[in-house]
């Protein structure tokens, strides 16, 4: 818990205790109320920061004792979210199906998840090839199944006369995966035309597509209502199965693909006035943030059901925003934005608005990942007189139009979701005040200080991507970017049969189109520290050994009350240190290779190659750090492994601002100052961003005893 404590992380909490693994409702409770008054009063967690793993085991082993464990999972996690309302729950789903044959456990993994998202679980540890959307889920399976998870066996005095587990093995006996599809593709054949359109739509299935859309046009449907009363409400349904907690978002994605493809197939058949379009909503990520996968689904969702979406891109202006808004005469305006930063300048956006006379114009959408309800719906409402309501992913966003919609065309009873009742902040140190405590804390002050092989920046470029793919984090690309979910004892074979051979595809492809360009500005810099200040002297010349650019780090105001400068020499010990920092990049090119997927409508494609650029841009940072470890001497204290090497299992540690150690971004400045990263085509932003994206930097840090930590 020091650890957690020291990086503010959120806990995942196991109902275990000294009697082992919670099995029954009333067990699991026990433990989980143990375990959050722990973290609560003894370690001062915000409740909404723990998740609950009630845990669950193989329901279909046939003892006795196992009968009910999927039904106590699910007790448990209902009582639970009544009791404690903000506290997080998630759970290992497919070890419900242990021991079953795979097309057996893909349904009995999806109708278990589906019991426990209506009891409350906030999320799951599942593998998106075990599961499938409850929608497409046979009914007799699914009956069997839930009669299964509820233990609902029948009796006639003591002789059992309908057992589940031994009907739900005769459902499945010597049935096959690739047979169940062919069984729902003949399934889908027999329905009729109008039926069948929206359910390809609801299935994510685009063999026969063109047929269906021709034999449709050949009955005289319209193409503008094929997609108004068919395939819209395939995505309608799309839409409440998501929101549900019914469909997962690859398959989301499946849907919106082949909702993409017909309306493209049938655009050249319409007319130049046919217009189905819902209504019209700008989305921008706003000035000095690059990020755009979160905005682009957005826009994959809207356009997908009907609305028109102005999707002007990234590092967008306010104005920008309004003249792109009026010139375009939507009815919404979306704003998004990952970065920290990105929150103050949406306060700014709506400020400017409202100084403009605009903020009657349009409801403004907020979403993104540093956003919160709480900042948008108590801190931004109150200040901006206009409509701006939080969007926490892309279908509360399409609601969110939805209603805008209804208001605007006058429908009775139409309203706006309400506003979230505001509530009375704590009092925090403020980041100023942390500056001003400059005591230094108990980090060592006796250590050796390495040898460099020069002073000063050097600049290499075309590095070999076999140079530096061995340190790519395939969990941090699998899980994190493709979303390849599973527990960590089904993650081998996951990456085996399904990521390592989509990843060795991939890193072909952009080796063979030529892709990445992979470059580093690196250097080595004398220095001392003062108070919170870390100083970067002169190396050469006249000024050698006077102050060249400072640095000003934050201050613990609690634990070990760290500060990036104690890790270095502080100058009234009148030893000189030394300080590293790199720019690394993949290039401009594979962004803009990613960007013309999205244009294609190839969806998964984009976000593929879109993370695989993300996390090799961290793989080459790693290899670098490496090379840094290695001229200075240090690296024989590296771990053997690469898992240890991504837990910082080597001498010292490297930081980048933004993030809680060195949270002001504008220091890029003087970082970049020292290292001219221009020289390998990255810039930086009026907003302190480096361009393009997939680039990052870093001070690198000696000292035994830096490693990851939480300033705020």
């Amino acid at each position: 818990m020091p650890l957690v404590k020291e990086h503010g992380a959120s806990v995942v909490a196991l109902t275990i205790d000294e009697e082992g693994q919670a099995r029954t409702a009333e067990w699991k409770l026990r433990v989980a109320r143990r375990l959050i008054n722990d973290l609560t009063e003894n370690w001062s967690m915000n409740v909404g920061d723990i998740l609950i793993d009630a845990l669950t085991f193989p329901i279909a082993t046939g003892q006795e004792e196992t009968r009910r464990d999927g039904l106590e999972t699910i007790n448990a996690i209902r009582t639970l979210k009544t009791e404690f309302p903000q506290v997080q729950t998630t759970l290992g789903v497919s070890n419900v199906s242990f021991g079953l044959n795979p097309a057996a456990r893909v349904v009995l993994n999806s109708v278990f998840l589906h019991e426990c998202v209506q009891a409350g679980l906030d999320s799951a540890i599942v593998h998106p090839s075990k599961i499938m959307p409850m929608a497409r889920v046979d009914e007799q399976q699914k009956k069997v199944a839930l009669d299964l998870i509820y233990d609902r066996r029948e009796y006639d005095g003591e002789n059992v006369t309908y057992d589940p587990l031994s009907a739900y093995l005769q459902l499945f006996e010597g049935v096959e995966l690739a047979a169940s599809r062919n069984i729902r593709a003949s399934e889908l054949a027999a329905l009729p035309l109008r039926e069948r359109l929206e359910r390809r739509i609801i299935d994510g299935e685009k063999v026969g597509l063109t047929d269906d859309l021709d034999a449709a046009m050949a009955e005289g449907i319209t193409p503008i209502n094929i997609i108004n009363d068919h395939l819209l409400e395939g995505m309608k349904v799309v839409g409440e199965l998501f929101g549900k907690g019914e469909m997962q978002l690859p398959f989301v994605l499946q849907s919106a693909e082949v909702m993409k493809s017909a309306v493209a197939y049938l655009e050249p058949h319409m007319e130049k006035t046919d217009d189905g379009g819902r209504g019209r909503i700008l989305l921008a990520t706003v000035k000095g943030d690059v990020h755009d996968i979160g905005k682009n689904l957005v826009d994959i969702i809207l356009s997908n059901n009907g609305y028109q979406v102005v999707n002007i891109g990234i590092k967008q202006t306010i104005n920008q925003i309004i003249d792109a808004a009026l010139e375009n005469n939507v009815d919404a305006v979306g704003m998004s934005g990952l970065l920290v930063k990105s929150t103050v300048i949406m306060k700014e956006n709506l400020e400017e608005i409202t100084s403009r006379g605009l903020d009657q114009k349009w409801p403004v959408i907020l979403g993104g990942a540093a956003l919160t309800r709480a900042y948008v719906e108590d801190d931004l409402a109150s200040m901006f007189p206009g409509e701006v309501r939080y969007a926490r992913d892309a279908f509360e966003g399409l609601r969110l139009m939805d209603a805008i919609m209804a208001v605007k065309r006058g429908d009775e009873g139409a309203a706006l979701p309400a506003l979230r009742e505001r509530k009375v902040k704590r009092v925090e140190k403020s980041y100023a005040d942390r500056l001003l405590d400059t005591e230094r804390s108990d980090v060592a002050t006796d250590i050796d200080i390495p040898g460099v092989p020069f002073f000063g920046s050097r600049i290499v470029k075309g590095i070999p991507l076999a140079d530096y793919v061995g340190m790519l984090d395939e969990r941090a690309l699998f899980v994190g970017q493709w979303g390849l979910k599973g527990n960590r004892g089904e993650f081998e074979e996951m990456a085996e049969s399904e990521g390592r051979p989509r990843l060795r595809a991939l890193l072909n492809e952009v080796q063979s189109q030529g892709w990445l360009e992979a470059a580093v500005v690196y250097g080595y810099f004398p220095c001392v520290s003062e108070g919170n200040d870390l100083i970067v002297l002169h190396h050469e010349g006249p000024d050698k050994g006077k102050e060249r650019v400072r640095f000003t780090f934050p201050r613990q105001s609690r634990d070990r009350r760290l500060c990036l400068a104690d890790f270095f020499a502080a100058q009234s010990t009148g030893r000189t240190d030394v300080v590293a920092f790199h720019v690394v990049t993949m290039g401009n090119t594979v962004s803009k290779a990613a960007n013309e997927l999205f244009a294609a409508d190839k969806y998964r494609e984009y976000l593929e190659l879109h993370g695989l650029s993300v996390q090799l841009t961290e793989a080459l940072a790693e290899h670098w750090h490496a090379r840094i470890r290695e001229e200075m001497k240090v690296r024989d204290q590296d771990a053997p492994d690469l898992q240890g090497i991504l837990d910082q299992g080597y001498r010292g540690s490297r930081y980048s601002f933004g993030y809680p150690a060195c949270p002001d971004i504008e220091q890029q400045t003087q970082l970049c100052e020292l290292l001219e990263p221009e020289r390998i085509g990255v810039e930086l932003s009026e907003e302190f961003q480096l361009h393009p994206e997939q680039s990052t930097s870093a001070i690198i840090v000696h000292h035994p005893e830096a490693k990851y930590f939480n300033a705020n």
